[in-house]
């Protein structure tokens, strides 16, 4: 749902609110319509139906094949006309435009993103680019793409450029329980630790600010951080309980529903500047998205150690690490499959991270790349 917030901006040299000028700010907070249950992707058939009845489906190849049940019984059902599209080989310029062909052909009303966060970037933005509703339907709880109103662009070799932000959430997110459940228990690691970034880039992020929706994000932010901390061992160690449906609510949901309220307040900082940097190294591709911005929480903290000299930072990071070795997040680059990493691999990723416009620079201190690179290597190994 994209509401309009009309806020009414104060003078400068007075407290009083000036009734006269008004500015309007996009605040793209939630989907319009978000179901959720166990197997209820089945029953979401009139929802879809209503949304358009010429759907584009968007996904990787897998995906396409294990989804393409469910779509049988609700076309039937629902009397649609669909197609499918693969948004191979990444969520990149040059698969958007082939995407773009594709809804063109099809005559799509509607776009349809099936999958992990790529996929469903790769279906909002479509959606966005072609003014058409689009549906989120996620297939693990690795992140909260299917929530956001923002998608990354990535190269075909999939090393992060930019993100996009847009005007509106999507209009129907499906979040069916049985499907998540049938993903490997690695995707759902990693979005405990996409989602407790939100809690430690926030907090730097939005500073000092006074803002009513900026200080309800942090705050939903920590109570997010403490629910993760409490549910996750359970939640991992099985699927079948109530912790982890908590879990994974609060990985594709309520981590949303932060970048939501905070908007450009609350955004990413050091951990996810890391996670781009390191996309632009092939060898590091095999880790998940989660699984690096978990690390880059670490070293964002570990930064604010060496820089700051920040003893409250090495407690966290102790804390962490300890919760990182309980679930299976990685700790180390060698924990992320980088053993081998060149000196030339590491300064490439650090000078990507911190480039001019990059979100690391949200730190409240200087950052320069061999700085970065210090940190990076300098985390305790496991012994």
């Amino acid at each position: 749902m994209t509401d309009i917030v009309a806020i009414k901006m104060s003078k400068a040299t007075t407290n009083q609110v000036n009734r006269t000028t008004t500015t309007y700010l996009p605040l793209a907070v939630a989907p319009s319509q978000v179901l959720r249950g166990e197997n209820c992707l089945k029953e979401s058939g009139e929802a879809i139906a209503r949304l358009g009845i010429r759907p584009l489906i968007v996904g990787g190849d897998r995906t396409l094949k294990i989804i393409q049940p469910y779509v049988d019984f609700i076309t039937k059902k629902q009397q649609l006309i669909t197609s499918s599209a693969s948004y191979s080989p990444d969520c990149a310029e040059s698969s958007l435009q082939q995407l773009q062909s594709a809804v063109t052909s099809h005559q799509a009303n509607l776009i349809i993103g099936v999958g992990g966060g790529k996929a469903l970037d790769t279906a909002k933005l479509l959606a966005y680019q072609c003014n058409l509703p689009v549906v989120t339907i996620p297939t693990s709880a690795a992140t909260c793409a299917a929530w956001t109103a923002l998608s990354n662009i990535y190269t075909e070799e999939g090393a992060f450029q930019f993100d996009v932000a847009l005007d509106r959430c999507p209009d129907l997110l499906i979040l069916d329980y049985g499907l998540i459940r049938t993903a490997p228990k690695r995707t759902l690691v990693a979005g405990i630790g996409d989602a407790l970034a939100k809690w430690y880039e926030a907090s730097v992020s939005s500073g000092s600010s006074s803002a009513t929706l900026t200080i309800a994000a942090v705050q939903q932010a920590r109570i997010l951080r403490d629910l993760l901390f409490q549910k996750s061992p359970a939640a991992v160690a099985n699927p079948d309980s109530d912790d982890w449906l908590e879990v994974v609510d609060a990985t594709v949901l309520l981590a949303g529903v932060i970048g939501g309220l905070g908007g450009a307040n609350c955004r990413t900082v050091a951990a996810h500047a890391i996670h781009n940097g390191l996309t632009q190294l092939r060898c590091a591709h095999q880790a998940l998205h989660g699984e690096k911005v978990a690390y880059g929480i670490l070293v964002q903290l570990r930064l604010e150690e060496m820089v700051q000299g920040n003893q409250l930072a090495v407690s966290t990071r102790q804390q962490l690490t300890e919760f990182y070795r309980e679930i299976g997040l990685p700790k180390t680059l060698e924990d992320l499959g980088l053993s081998n990493i060149s000196l030339a691999q590491l300064r490439q990723a650090a000078e990507y991270a911190c480039l001019p416009n990059s979100d690391l620079h949200r730190l409240p201190f200087t950052v320069s790349p061999e700085e970065l690179m210090a940190a990076m290597v300098s985390l305790p190994k496991d012994h």
